[in-house]
Order: structure tokens, then C-alpha cells, then sequence
């Protein structure tokens, strides 16, 4: 086998041996706050936190019917042996398998996360673009004031403001409910913007470091217009720190997904997790995580795919690992 060959290897091995890791600790994380946080989980099973009193018997019951009973590690062996082979176990309040629960409500949030990425890849793109391409001082300046802002508002009372102005006030769409494509505006939106923003800000500060490069020079030199200098030199190379920042907006978007879906009624992901956590169902909560977690890990190998296919100098390395540290160079 030639060094490249197994350096390959090695990479692929890391990168595998990364994603479990961010996967157990994500799982192990949330089993320990879950435990930590106050309320009974018996108490709750049989409905003593909703005004119903359980007695002493229906509680010893619960607990040793669901492993409350046992000391914590055991707990913890027998859940995290469970979700290694794909058993997530039963929802203590549905009472029905976790996986089947989460099957029912990814759906949902999965056209949300995409639809919102969608607004997100294109509205952050054209802002950065324009900020540095316009020739306008002020419609630069103001529109490089634009994302900060966008970043700095909170998701909820972004949710709020579209909901005030775009359905209680021009009712041009649903303020609540997840029935058909006008559902997906508002929230969409709300959970977009802090996205654009990021890429925005990236773009436009990558952009004017590609413009400060001997290329750009030559490429004036060698008569190129002003366009095909932005497009094919400058907008090139300044999109690999953008497609980075899109990789964590993806799990980002599953996991800020409570907020927009609360505040919009929405059945999906988000808002079984609100659920679950206000009711100290562990296994939803701990397949959510895992969900979102395997999200994360999934959007950062498709990141390392497309690093190549947008920069050919990483494309033309023949080792994956020299390619990362080109990634890394290029990033910084």
C-alpha cells in the first residue's frame, strides 16, 4: 500500500472515529443533565406532576418496571447499549417507540431545516456579494451593517415580529399549522436569518481577502472585466470559508428548530423535544440529541466532499489529509 493510499485511510479512520466520539459525548452529556435536572420521572410517568396523585405502590412500580431503581451507570450502560443497536426504547408519555415517534416528526422539520437553508444560502450569497461588489459607498456600508444585526435578534422575537406583521396584519400567510407550502414561509424565514447573517459576514470578509491577492492582480493585468474578476477569481476562492459556515448552519437549523416550531405550532422535531424535555421523557430527548448530533457529524463530511470540487487546488492533492490541512490554510 503507497503512502497515499494509506494516509487515506488513516484520514477516513479518524474521521469516523470523530464522528462517534462527538455521537457518544452528545449522548453521554445528555443522559448526565437529564438525570441532574429536578422532577421525578415516575411522578411524571403517572401523571402526579399533572394534578393526579400517585401513590407510593404505582411509583415503586414505575421505577422498577423503567430501571429507575437501579444506580445510575446502569442506567446509562443499558441506554447507550440500546441506541448502539438502534433500540431507542419506548416514549415514557406516548408510549410508543422512540424511533417511530421521531420517524413521524422528522419529516416535518427536515422541509423546515431545508427550506430555511435554502433562504439562508441564497439571501446571505447575494448580501455578501453585493456589500463587496457594489460601488456605492453607502449601499455598501449599509448593507454590511445588515448582518450583524441580523445575528444579534433573537430567533423567537424574530418569529414574532413576522408573525404580527405578515399574518395578524397583512394575513398574507399562517400564523400556525404545518399545511402546505405558505406554512413554511414565516418559520422558514425566522430560523434563516441568524444563517444568512453568518454567511453574509463570511462571504464579504472572504471576498475582500481575495481581492488583496497577487491572482486578482494578474487577472486585471491579463484584461479581464470587472465581473469575471469577481466571479471567477475572487467569488471562488472566498466561498470555501462560506461553505464551511453552511455545514453548521445545516445542524444548527435542526437544533435551533424548538424555537421556530413552538412559536408557529409546528409538529416536528423542535417541538417533541420541547415536549420531552418538559417532561423528563429521556429516550425522546436522548434520540433527538442523537438525531441532531448525527446531523452535524453527516454535514461535516459533505463539507470535506465539497471542498474539492470548489477549490481545484484541493482537488488536485492526491492525500485527504494534505486536502485538510489546505482546508484549514484557505479557512484562516
Amino acid at each position: 500500500m503507497n503512502a497515499a493510499r494509506r494516509s487515506g485511510w488513516v484520514y477516513v479512520v479518524r474521521r469516523l472515529l470523530q464522528a462517534l466520539l462527538v455521537i457518544w459525548a452528545a449522548f453521554t452529556i445528555t443522559f448526565v443533565i437529564l438525570y441532574l435536572v429536578p422532577g421525578d420521572p415516575a411522578r411524571l410517568i403517572a401523571g402526579g406532576d399533572g394534578g393526579v396523585e400517585a401513590s407510593p405502590a404505582q411509583i415503586a412500580q414505575i421505577n422498577k418496571e423503567y430501571g429507575f431503581d437501579q444506580p445510575i451507570y446502569v442506567q446509562y450502560v443499558r441506554a447507550l447499549g440500546g441506541a448502539i443497536t438502534g433500540n431507542l426504547g419506548m416514549s415514557y408519555q406516548m408510549k410508543q417507540p422512540v424511533t417511530t415517534l421521531l420517524g413521524q416528526e422528522l419529516g416535518s422539520t427536515f422541509a423546515l431545516a431545508m427550506f430555511a437553508l435554502a433562504i439562508a444560502i441564497v439571501v446571505g450569497v447575494m448580501l455578501g456579494s453585493i456589500t463587496v461588489y457594489t460601488r456605492s459607498r453607502w449601499l455598501a456600508k449599509l448593507l454590511d451593517s445588515l448582518p450583524p444585526i441580523g445575528a444579534s435578534l433573537p430567533t423567537f422575537w424574530v418569529g414574532l415580529m413576522l408573525m404580527q406583521l405578515f399574518s395578524f396584519g397583512l394575513h398574507l400567510f399562517p400564523s400556525a399549522g404545518d399545511a402546505g407550502f405558505a406554512s413554511l414561509v414565516l418559520p422558514g424565514v425566522t430560523m434563516a436569518a441568524p444563517g444568512a447573517a453568518s454567511i453574509a459576514q463570511v462571504l464579504a470578509k472572504s471576498l475582500r481577502s481575495s481581492y488583496a491577492e497577487p491572482y486578482v492582480e494578474i487577472a486585471k493585468a491579463k484584461g479581464a472585466g470587472r465581473f469575471r474578476v469577481f466571479a471567477a477569481h475572487a467569488a471562488r476562492n472566498a466561498l470555501l470559508p462560506s461553505v464551511t459556515v453552511m455545514g453548521m448552519i445545516v445542524a444548527n437549523l435542526f437544533a435551533y428548530s424548538t424555537v421556530s416550531e413552538t412559536i408557529f405550532s409546528r409538529n416536528g422535531l423542535g417541538l417533541a423535544l420541547e415536549k420531552a424535555v418538559q417532561t423528563k421523557d429521556i429516550p425522546v430527548v436522548e434520540g433527538a440529541v442523537l438525531v441532531v448530533a448525527g446531523v452535524y457529524v453527516l454535514a461535516s463530511l459533505v463539507v470535506d466532499l465539497v471542498y474539492p470540487l470548489v477549490d481545484p487546488r484541493l482537488r488536485a492533492s492526491s492525500s485527504p489529509v494534505l486536502r485538510r490541512r489546505a482546508q484549514k490554510a484557505v479557512a484562516a
